[in-house]
């Protein structure tokens, strides 16, 4: 090709003309994605990106990645870290980037509402269980040494609150009593890592008799021969972890084939096998025991409600148990 003929394209493409003689996705151009996401699900994306890249909507996408506490993740986008999808722990994460106007309102407007992966609650104990721990009311007795992320900067955290919170109304207990029992389980928890991932590696360096987390991370890391056991409470939530497209034009189209793809039978199976449960159906790699007293966080009230009730930074009700303990609640 001639050199100037060269340049005259070169520039076409630069300037954002003429992107159908310079090539798409499907015909082998170069499209970087950055994906954004909370701390849990990197090990499971380490195996869905090459997938994705395998598939004719993904050739020639390359990855850019950013791991880390979910809260933290959603302000550092707000504050101008790139992303082009976003995959949180917590639906208001993204709507923080909604009302930043860095996603549409409409981002859950389809078959899962938005979320690409479920998980539930679980309490990760050490092999053989030696503290025979089987249930809630099994964290509060005496000498039991529990950690949980901490619930201002990590998403997990936040699940687990709630988790615990809601087992408690369902057992009966009055909302007063709901409180009281939180309270009582905070005086038993010795570690609050930033994250859910960092509260793991905490529990599994030797701290603590037993660790609130998801069951996808107590999964992935006994079929790595982690010597834990893990239990799933009678009563306990499901997590649902939503995923978005952040932005606008040619990037935004190729995250939008991204998010179909990890919404596919082909993903969810990927999905699956590492210990999440899918969000469709006929996934041939889903075994999952459901506790007969699941419940969701709309049962709560929703996110919106819960946050303002128990997250609120000066009237929260964990936000008050938190201080009373010393322990940080600043975001």
């Amino acid at each position: 090709m001639d050199r100037r003929l060269l340049a005259a394209v070169l520039t076409l493409c630069a300037t954002g003309l003429g992107l159908g003689a310079c090539g798409s996705s499907g015909s082998g151009s170069s499209t970087s994605l950055t994906l954004v996401a909370y701390s849990t699900p990197q090990g499971v994306f380490e195996k869905l990106i090459p997938a994705f890249q395998a598939t004719p909507a993904g050739k020639g996408v390359s990855f850019k990645r950013s791991y880390g506490p979910s809260g933290e993740q959603s302000r550092a986008v707000t504050n101008g870290l790139h992303a082009d999808v976003v995959n949180f722990s917590l639906a208001p994460d993204v709507e923080r980037l909604v009302k930043a106007g860095l996603v549409p309102a409409s981002w859950n407007h389809n078959a899962t509402h938005g979320f690409v992966s479920d998980s539930v609650v679980v309490i990760i104990v050490r092999k053989g269980n030696p503290k025979h721990i089987t249930s809630w009311s099994d964290l509060v007795k005496p000498g039991v040494q529990l950690l949980t992320p901490n619930p201002f900067t990590s998403g997990g955290a936040r699940w687990n609150v709630m988790a615990a919170y809601g087992a408690a109304r369902r057992e009966g207990r009055t909302d007063a009593q709901a409180q009281a029992y939180l309270r009582q389980l905070f005086q038993h928890v010795v570690s609050q890592d930033s994250s859910a991932r960092n509260a793991l590696q905490t529990f599994l360096a030797g701290r603590g008799d037993a660790l609130l987390d998801y069951e996808n991370e107590a999964i992935s890391d006994r079929k790595r021969g982690a010597a834990i056991d893990y239990v799933i409470p009678p009563d306990t939530i499901l997590i649902q972890s939503p995923l978005a497209v952040v932005g606008k034009g040619a990037a935004a189209s190729t995250a939008k084939k991204f998010v179909d793809y990890l919404l596919s039978p082909a993903a969810q199976t990927i999905w699956a096998s590492n210990g999440y449960r899918p969000v469709i159906s006929g996934v041939p790699a889903a075994h999952f025991p459901n506790p007969p007293g699941l419940f969701t966080i709309d049962s709560l009230g929703g996110w919106k409600a819960v946050t303002k009730q128990f997250f609120e930074p000066e009237t929260g009700i964990v936000t008050k148990i938190e201080q009373s303990l010393g322990v940080s609640t600043a975001k």
